[in-house]
């Protein structure tokens, strides 16, 4: 499991974490703007985008993308080292995007002992991408989705409704600066664990992004491939 330790020297889940984060929101907000964002929430799960993404036992559509200082990784490479974990993060100015990003580091010692590589998959652009990685010291790479070209095309892209865009320039953030001009499209929550065949072994989609997978389920599918491999 995949914690971080409190100053009482408890322990804290990535999921309490994402919790504590939006509690604190709960208690700030004005209850007009939290109904606006909730409404938004709700209606995105009820569209049924989430029955579209990519599902276990499927094949994850191959990418082609630049991490953080510009150089190309592709989904077919990656695999020929093992197995891969594939997560989609909003942005470097979304609070939980960045807890998970910081649990996700956490948990990379482990991923990459089992033999994985991990990355994660943004539309922020290359710039805003590497500030993102160096605020987080994240040691696995993040990769561009200009424009949230590849996450389209499997599914997993909605765009930020215009009642919200006001509310989240009021919280100081700046979409555009972070995606590009007029770029409003963002990814679902949404983690994969793909194996040596491209085939999802492990999938998590949420319309809710305050919801994020625990690492410790991903290093559970991690080990039971580890297992089998040796047993093959």
């Amino acid at each position: 499991m995949i914690i971080q330790e409190t100053n009482d020297g408890n322990i804290m889940t990535l999921t309490k974490q994402l919790q504590d984060q939006q509690d604190g929101f709960r208690q700030n907000a004005a209850q007009d703007i939290q109904n606006t964002m909730d409404e938004a929430t709700n209606r995105l799960a009820a569209s049924g985008i989430t029955d579209a993404a990519p599902k276990q036992g499927s094949k994850l559509l191959n990418f082609d993308l630049a991490n953080q200082t510009g150089e190309k990784r592709s989904l077919t490479n990656l695999i020929k080292n093992g197995p891969v974990v594939v997560t989609f993060y909003r942005g470097g100015w979304c609070p939980y995007c960045n807890l998970e990003l910081r649990a996700w580091q956490q948990a990379l010692p482990e991923i990459t002992a089992l033999g994985a590589t991990l990355v994660a998959i943004t539309p922020e652009l290359p710039d805003e991408s590497l500030t993102t990685s160096e605020k987080n010291a994240l040691e696995f790479e993040t990769l561009t989705d200009l424009d949230s070209a590849y996450a389209r095309e499997i599914g997993l892209v909605f765009s930020l409704p215009d009642e919200l865009r006001p509310i989240y320039a009021d919280f100081g953030i700046d979409i555009e600066k972070h995606n590009g001009k007029g770029q409003f499209d963002l990814p679902l929550a949404a983690t994969f664990v793909v194996d040596q065949n491209q085939t999802i072994v492990n999938a998590y989609v949420n319309a809710d992004y305050t919801k994020r997978q625990e690492p410790s389920e991903v290093l559970d599918t991690l080990k039971n491939l580890a297992e089998n491999a040796q047993t093959v």
